[in-house]
């Protein structure tokens, strides 16, 4: 069936909050913009019903079902880190019947027919949607601190949307202004839109936004904040993670000291910090209470994708909890990469090593990784709920940002803003992670790359430092099998994601010839025993 659950039949239907529509009165008349403003001050419950919308777009299970049937790659925004995942050169795994991340290890995912393209497509935008809903209700230029931090949310979280969008449609800023990057629907123009369609945006516009978006959200907050509103967890968006997503932005556009003054931003309004490496000398990263965690998807043991009992991010990602990882094989580390961690690096025990064994485990645990036949490398970073060995409740939280990527974002920014970046980058890993760490590297950018791609790895973080390095994707020597060692270079059209077809044939304002180039699935090289 065509999607009709794409870019315009949601702005024609508004379906995106699962609540009462905030731009209709109860009797079904439209509402002025004073009301919309009263709305969200005398009637805040509204209001915060539209944010609640927001952020459960994270977790839906098969959000997607109406467009593409059932697939248990299909759980909220966890699916997209999953394929960029696969995408990278970073997380080997077997492509077999049981591996949900096949397409995206093969670049299978790539045709504009692909049911990953509609997925990656309709998450972000049903984010978009439900955001302009709230802002199109609520006044962000209000004296009211619950108003106030409602927008802030919004703001945030559209800004969160289009930087992605932004990086996986279109190759890194630089060089790219005026290339053409997605669609840019705010509250402002989406009646518009949805009538007379809507054309892709240059990247420069599209930055635009999100510089608007994240600086706006950045003084809301900050106001509400000032006024004692509080998020009511680490679901929702404070200031910090805003700083935090601009940090990212002014990174992707090579703005190295507004960067770099974004990250300590960050660092400096954040109630989080690094965990020690005691805290990281065993299985983790399973809850949004850990002290590093800055912003995460919250799972409750209720949720549909939890009493699914595979369909969820865990499930996959994981490999001390049941779920399709204990038949994929699980998720393994390229092996060129673990083979460049220092043996005195406490993160080199996030995975099992040659033979097999993670010092980082008990020998219960790591009975448990003989006993499943794990490969060797095997992730040993994520902890199952509650710590229970084989557990089949898959409730885990997911990471969205830590802490940890702002200091290593911090370093990177100071480095090539002539600042010193290396000392940064020394005093973080030595503290939090290696205690012998000395950087020795000429190309310290690229150290710090290599320093994220340990840090982040399973966190869907590293294809958008891919994309906005201009990296290519070398498996050789990591450990794949024989299909899906692939070399694609630097600038490869088949690095970005196709607009999917229905979006094409929906949209009045797009052709076919508006899209990214068709480009054949990479053909497999010979593998070679190569370093990093």
């Amino acid at each position: 069936m065509k999607l009709k659950y794409f870019l315009f039949a949601a702005l024609a239907t508004s379906a995106f909050t699962a609540c009462e529509d905030l731009d209709t009165a109860p009797e079904g008349a439209t509402l002025t913009e004073d009301q919309k403003v009263e709305v969200g001050t005398a009637k805040p419950e509204r209001a915060e019903a539209g944010v609640r919308g927001i952020f459960s777009q994270f977790n839906v299970y098969m959000p997607n079902y109406d467009a593409i049937g059932s697939r248990h790659n299909d759980f909220g925004y966890s699916s997209i880190m999953f394929f960029t995942d696969c995408n990278t050169e970073d997380l080997v795994s077997a492509d077999n019947g049981y591996n949900w991340g096949g397409s995206s290890l093969t670049y299978d995912d790539r045709p504009y027919t692909s049911r990953e393209s509609q997925i990656v497509w309709n998450d972000y935008y049903k984010i978009v949607f439900s955001a302009n809903t709230v802002l199109g209700s609520v006044n962000a230029d209000s004296e009211d601190a619950l108003t106030l931090y409602y927008a802030g949310q919004a703001l945030a979280a559209r800004g969160f949307a289009y930087l992605e969008l932004a990086q996986l449609y279109q190759f890194n800023y630089k060089g790219h202004e005026k290339s053409a990057c997605v669609p840019l629907i705010t509250d402002q123009n989406s009646s518009q839109a949805a009538t007379e369609g809507a054309p892709r945006a240059t990247v420069e516009a599209v930055y635009a936004q999100i510089n608007t978006d994240l600086t706006k959200a950045i003084e809301v907050l900050s106001k509400a904040k000032a006024a004692g509103q509080k998020r009511s967890d680490r679901r929702y968006i404070d200031v910090a993670v805003a700083y935090g997503l601009r940090a990212r932005m002014n990174l992707a556009m090579q703005n190295w000291a507004a960067a770099a003054a974004d990250a300590q931003a960050a660092i400096d309004n954040s109630d989080a910090r690094p965990a020690t490496i005691e805290e990281v000398s065993k299985p983790t990263f399973s809850s949004a209470d850990e002290p590093n965690w800055m912003w995460a998807i919250y799972i409750a043991e209720t949720d549909d994708v939890v009493q699914s009992g595979i369909v969820n991010w865990i499930s996959h990602n994981g490999t001390f909890n049941y779920g399709y990882g204990q038949y994929s094989g699980g998720h393994q580390i390229s092996k060129k990469l673990y083979n460049s961690i220092s043996d005195t690096d406490i993160r080199k025990g996030w995975w099992s090593d040659a033979d097999g064994v993670s010092a980082n485990l008990s020998d219960e645990w790591n009975a448990y990784l003989a006993d499943n036949s794990f490969a060797p490398y095997t992730n040993c970073k994520f902890a199952p709920y509650q710590n229970i060995l084989n557990n089949d409740v898959n409730a885990n939280d997911i990471p969205l940002m830590r802490i940890e990527e702002m200091y290593l974002i911090l370093a990177e920014a100071q480095q090539m803003a002539g600042q010193d970046g290396k000392s940064t980058l020394e005093k973080f890993v030595k503290t939090y992670r290696d205690p012998a760490y000395s950087c020795t590297a000429s190309d310290i950018q690229n150290e710090i790359y290599r320093q994220k791609r340990i840090e982040l790895w399973g966190e869907g973080r590293i294809w958008f430092d891919v994309m906005r390095l201009n990296k290519g994707v070398d498996r050789r020597g990591a450990g794949y099998e024989p299909n899906c060692v692939l070399n694609i270079p630097a600038g490869d059209p088949i690095l970005l994601w196709r607009l999917p077809q229905t979006e094409i044939n929906g949209n009045s304002a797009l052709t076919d010839a508006d899209n990214n180039a068709a480009t054949p699935v990479p053909t497999a090289v010979e593998d070679a025993d190569i370093a990093l």
